[in-house]
């Protein structure tokens, strides 16, 4: 991180200091002039660069009330420099601070407190051997400017305040609304005791308050003012003995340690008085409103512009470091998961080694063993077996209870399609059904052949017996994958045959017999 400088300017001298971390550091002293000036140079050849800060603590400072249209843009910006440039010859350390927009007007206008030194030229050459040197200047600011900064981070927030401290260069008032600063005054402090120094803090504010009640920016009956003092260390009992509150000015005193501390300064040079907590303040957060040109500040601008380029290279190296550490992550799971299988295989293989150490001396290869027992399991796997026909081949006689077997055939082959005479026992000629799809020549099927007779039926409804037979045909086929080859009834229906009272008669007792065919293809 780059060192943080500070330049602290009061009428007699100019001091340089280092802020670090919470602390701040007092480096050199230089006497205003131009002695000081070259003592300054000298010093920012011997490797003092960083960031540069300029306090202004000066007295001679101006503020100036205006109104401007209500414009954004460059149209502001220009409005602002044509009134910078009537109110002040030189400006190149002149300021324009938004007070917010006019409440009530007719027009919609823009209220601006325009600021700059009645003196520019005690600061410019401290300037330009700042640019000589080539240092990156942040800002030039006054103390008056950080006075609504220090009166926030204190948690003071009245509408109207004045922030009152003892300075280096004296005594510092500034009056603050609504968080934005309307004026500030700087007077010098002798050597006084501390009684004195308390009561001159409370004449110069009621002095202060005075003029403003006649600038019209106070009331003159409204409600007190609240006043945040600061004063030196060990002095808070004497200055609350002195600043009495009324009904004009309510005072608040805290000590300068308390008041760093609350800011976050937690060392100061020795001797050093509240100047010390504009200077941290200004390292730490600057505002936005500052006295610098754009010119004197072009280095801090380009600095600014490669710290963001940096950050946003980092972030997307961030963002591209993500990704990849996770898919490394990926890689050294799958080389780990490699290497496991990997010992796997060879533990595998030592124990096989090991195992066939121990088989009897055969006259055949390992290798031809293998591919004996691969076909042994796959003749095993398209090897039929006869339960699974008789399971379901009781179930469908369970929901037909009228038939009954007689016998009971399972073979493994190929369907026939011959036909037989439609008397002949062994195999009478199918009538009602076709062979099927999977009977063609070349492929074995599982064939199932039952015989039997039709109960409690009439035996001459030969309508009636043909149906029962083709469900109960069909109900063998069904979904168990078999399909009908032949159906064989106790008459011949065929347009060839003859019609004859043969299958059957109440005298003999003996009920219609029939044969049924089914085939279901092998895997």
């Amino acid at each position: 991180m780059a060192a943080r400088r500070i330049l602290y300017f009061t009428g007699d001298e100019v001091a340089l200091y280092q802020s670090s971390g919470a602390g701040l550091e007092l480096e050199a002293k230089f006497p205003a002039g131009d002695a000081g000036v070259e003592a300054f140079r000298e010093t920012l050849q011997k490797g003092h660069g960083g960031l540069f800060y300029v306090i202004a603590d000066l007295m001679g400072e101006d503020f100036h009330e205006e109104q401007i249209p209500f414009v954004r843009g460059a149209d502001r910006d220009a409005i602002v420099q044509r009134r910078l440039a009537q109110r002040y010859r030189d400006t190149r350390l002149a300021a324009a601070l938004s007070l917010g927009q006019v409440i009530g007007g007719e027009r919609r206008n823009e209220r601006l407190l325009l600021a700059s030194f009645t003196n520019t030229q005690q600061l410019t050459p401290w300037l330009d051997a700042l640019e000589a040197a080539g240092a990156r200047l942040a800002g030039v600011y006054s103390v008056p400017l950080l006075a609504p900064l220090l009166a926030a981070r204190l948690r003071f927030k009245a509408p109207r305040c004045l922030v009152v401290s003892v300075n280096r260069a004296g005594l510092r008032q500034c009056f603050v609304e609504d968080g934005r600063l309307r004026f500030a005054r700087l007077e010098r402090v002798g050597e006084m005791p501390a009684e004195g120094l308390a009561i001159f803090v409370r004449s110069e504010t009621l002095r202060l308050l005075q003029y403003l009640a006649t600038l019209r920016a106070l009331p003159r009956d409204g409600a007190p003012v609240q006043v945040l003092v600061i004063a030196p260390a060990g002095l808070r009992a004497t200055f609350e003995r002195a600043l009495v509150s009324d009904a004009r000015l309510v005072f608040r005193t805290l000590e300068i340690e308390d008041a760093a501390r609350a800011t976050g300064l937690r060392r100061m040079p020795a001797g050093a008085l509240a100047e010390a907590i504009y200077l941290h303040l200004v390292a730490k957060k600057a505002p936005q409103e500052q006295f610098a040109s754009r010119e004197d500040r072009r280095r801090f601008f380009v600095w600014q512009l490669q710290r963001g380029i940096v950050v946003a290279g980092a972030l997307g190296f961030a963002a591209c470091a993500l990704p990849a550490g996770s898919r490394w992550l990926d890689v050294m799971g799958l080389r780990d998961q490699a290497a496991a299988q990997r010992q796997q295989a060879s533990d595998a293989a030592t124990a096989y080694e090991r195992i066939t150490a121990t088989f009897p001396v055969t006259q055949t290869s390992t290798e031809n063993l293998k591919i004996a027992v691969v076909e042994f399991r796959r003749l095993a796997e398209q090897s039929a077996s006869p339960e699974r026909a008789f399971v379901h081949v009781s179930r469908v006689l369970e929901e037909f209870p009228q038939f009954e077997l007689d016998a009971f055939n399972w073979t493994v082959g190929r369907p026939s399609s011959n036909k037989r005479e439609p008397g002949a026992a062994a195999a009478p000629p199918a009538t009602g059904g076709a062979p099927a799809a999977g009977g063609q020549a070349g492929d074995l099927s599982v064939l199932l052949e039952l015989s039997g007779r039709v109960n409690a039926t009439q035996r001459n409804d030969y309508r009636g017996i043909t149906a029962q037979v083709q469900r109960f045909a069909a109900a063998l086929g069904g979904a168990a994958g078999y399909q009908l080859v032949r159906t064989q009834l106790p008459f011949d229906i065929t347009s060839q045959g003859t019609l004859t009272g043969d299958i059957g008669s109440a005298d003999t007792g003996e009920a219609p017999r029939f044969t049924i065919l089914l085939a279901r293809k092998l895997p």
